[in-house]
């Protein structure tokens, strides 16, 4: 039986965060989380309306930059333990507008984590003694600052090699800068100041409660719409798919029982270019919502497949070409291992989303 903690949880009226929220409500019943979201466009309290009447669920609407706020909640709640989700994470957004990632990607993480040193600590290496106490020998037994991250800080790989712990970063987008330096601002107060922390980075999330922007609900969206599927230069990128849920778990596992000051990457060994992902979706689609009525918006005509509004347009930006997660080190040390392949997996993101769009 876990001893009563009270959680401080990062942005998770978001995708990843609000599947996280149920799983970890239902399994932790002597946790309390508290959920601290500012609600822009990527948040939605909708994701988490399953939670709202649980005893051991709050929200408090607030921006993580907002030193006083955060300082507050930890002294209100006596937070012991920070799992921080929150963060823009759309690479075409930060290409049109940095700015808005530097503060909220590494000014809200600075903001965070220094408020959680100064409330568990009163000197660097030496936590206050109330924080400091075994708890029937559990490996954590003292607050964790758990830091939530991405493989896009390793850059862009060869049609080879795997991103590893030790893989050098070189962020190639204002996006994955920001995150970059959050991670380095997280090892820094581990490093300085004996902070207990972890971080994780993860391949490319999917499934339940993703913001439609993302590629594949856009898929998902345009397909059934008629409208033109766009796909970014050839449809070669290739990215490493995690289902959230398993995402979640390896969260969960790595928060209770990883190693203080540890890297632990998480990734699904599903890469798939962005062309079979189109395909596989598309192949889905046509067989559970077959298109005999879909007229193509772009054409006027109807289409035989989905696959017809498939379309080529202008590559992004600095486009990483191959992201890829291995995820060794979480599976052999730890004991995770992902539950979905990517078929298993895209057909429940399917199932989710047509129940969404109230097509069957």
């Amino acid at each position: 039986m876990q001893n009563k903690k009270n959680i401080l949880l990062t942005g998770t009226a978001g995708f990843i965060g609000s599947n996280f929220v149920p799983y970890f409500l239902e399994k932790y019943p002597d946790y309390t989380l508290i959920n601290l979201d500012l609600l822009t466009y990527a948040g939605d309290l909708e994701n988490l309306s399953e939670c709202e009447d649980n005893k051991n669920y709050r929200f408090i609407k607030g921006d993580i930059c907002n030193r006083e706020l955060v300082e507050f909640i930890f002294t209100e709640y006596d937070i012991q333990g920070v799992i921080h989700f929150a963060a823009e994470s759309h690479v075409d957004n930060s290409i049109k507008n940095p700015g808005v990632f530097i503060q909220t990607n590494v000014t809200g993480t600075f903001t965070l984590i220094d408020v959680a040193y100064k409330h568990w600590m009163d000197k660097p290496f030496h936590y206050k003694s109330r924080y400091n106490e075994k708890q029937n020998n559990a490996a954590i037994s003292r607050p964790r600052f758990h830091h939530i991250s991405t493989d896009e800080v390793y850059g862009t790989l060869n049609e080879t090699d795997l991103f590893t712990e030790e893989t050098p970063y070189a962020p190639n987008s204002p996006y994955s800068a920001s995150k970059a330096s959050s991670d380095m601002i997280v090892r820094s107060y581990q490093e300085t100041y004996g902070l207990n922390t972890v971080i994780t980075n993860c391949s490319n999330n999917y499934g339940p409660k993703q913001h439609d922007e993302k590629l594949i609900p856009t898929i998902i969206r345009k397909a059934l719409a008629g409208e033109n599927i766009p796909i970014y230069g050839d449809g070669k990128n290739i990215r490493d798919w995690l289902y959230v849920l398993d995402h979640c778990k390896g969260i969960d596992i790595v928060y209770h029982t990883g190693k203080e000051g540890n890297v632990y990457n998480i990734g699904g060994r599903n890469e798939r270019t962005n062309l079979q992902i189109v395909d596989t979706i598309c192949t889905i689609l046509d067989e559970k919502v077959p298109p005999q009525n879909v007229i193509a918006s772009a054409t006027k005509q109807s289409i035989n497949s989905y696959k017809d509004l498939i379309t080529y347009v202008q590559d992004r930006a600095g486009h990483d070409r191959r992201y890829a997660i291995d995820a060794t080190k979480l599976e052999t040390k730890l004991g995770w291992k992902a539950d979905e392949t990517f078929d298993t997996g895209i057909v429940k993101t399917i199932e989710w989303y047509l129940d969404k769009y109230k097509i069957r």
